[in-house]
């Protein structure tokens, strides 16, 4: 089934392709300038570090609801191990298996394409199954460090956690962004809470997957008028699922990747950060959410860590 009308007029007013030239591969993300740094470096008044990615578990959020997406499996390849010789330092050695999209992770802007095309206009014929991304792999942005927006939705209206069946919406990324005291600006990677991970920290990884809050279709466009570089949550499936428009599976995906080149991050651990912000009484802070450059990989586990 082809992508409704009112998908494409929302893709026409988002799209970014050619925007930083035929030959750019990251989008949004050249939205971080140095000046941009300097300032988010400047949000830091207490030195207070907040980490925001869940364990990496075998027992993780991955229920088998999506194919090929499996929690860690970690294994010792060797234990205490006297490499050179009896008596000398031993050695230990773990391996993993998983997938790059299991856990707190980002999306790289190849993660999904629609009508044949990846962002930029580029085929999406160049994603490979031996060489993966060609262009636009989770290796081109080697740093993800700005100033951290928190769109603390759940609070922002009088709730702990969002209904299963919440579409976020940009009148209420506006009633976030007025409890946060502050306004989104270019260059700033925006964390939008919704509290629906309050159900997985509890133990229930299936009532956390489905149904769930999230973006709705009408946020890319929010997004693209304030300049964001990369947007992230505390959800599966990062927009809301089931689909608000029936019968139209991620469209939030391929507007934010495909059409506006624009990070997305999911399972991001929230909670702590939200009282933080609460004691301080402040939602901006330096953001370092740094990629694993995995070469032509359309995603990464990251460890980001909130500096307020």
């Amino acid at each position: 089934m082809s992508m409704p009308a009112e998908f494409h007029e929302i893709a026409k007013r988002v799209n970014n392709w050619g925007r930083w030239g035929s030959d750019d591969e990251i989008g949004t993300l050249n939205l971080i300038t140095d000046e941009v740094v300097r300032e988010a470096a400047a949000t830091v008044r207490t030195g207070r570090r907040v980490p925001l990615a869940l364990p990496l578990k075998e027992d993780g959020v991955q229920t088998g609801m999506i194919p090929g997406r499996v929690n860690p499996l970690h294994a010792m390849v060797q234990i205490n191990q006297e490499l050179f010789g009896p008596g000398t330092v031993a050695c230990s050695d773990d391996a993993v298996t998983m997938g790059l999209q299991t856990a707190t992770h980002w999306d790289a802007l190849t993660h999904v394409s629609h009508s044949g095309k990846i962002y930029n206009g580029r085929p999406a014929t160049t994603v490979t199954a031996h060489g993966g991304a060609e262009f636009s792999g989770i290796d081109k942005p080697r740093h993800i460090v700005s100033r951290g927006i928190l769109l603390d939705v759940a609070r922002a209206l009088g709730k702990d956690r969002l209904d299963g069946g919440h579409a976020v919406t940009p009148e209420d990324l506006e009633a976030a962004e007025e409890l946060a005291g502050t306004k989104v600006r270019a260059g700033d990677i925006v964390l939008v809470r919704t509290g629906q991970i309050q159900l997985y920290l509890a133990g229930d990884k299936h009532s956390y997957a489905f149904p769930s809050p999230g973006l709705s279709v009408r946020t890319p466009e929010w997004f693209h008028a304030r300049d964001v570089a990369a947007v992230a949550n505390d959800t599966l499936t990062f927009e809301i699922f089931p689909p608000e428009i029936e019968d139209l599976w991620l469209p939030v995906h391929a507007l934010d990747l495909v059409e506006m080149g624009m990070l997305q991050g999911q399972n991001w651990n929230l909670e702590k950060l939200s009282t933080a912000c609460g004691e301080l009484s402040r939602h901006t802070f330096l953001l370092s959410a740094m990629p694993e450059p995995f070469v032509g990989a359309t995603g990464t586990p990251v460890a980001p860590v909130a500096i307020l």
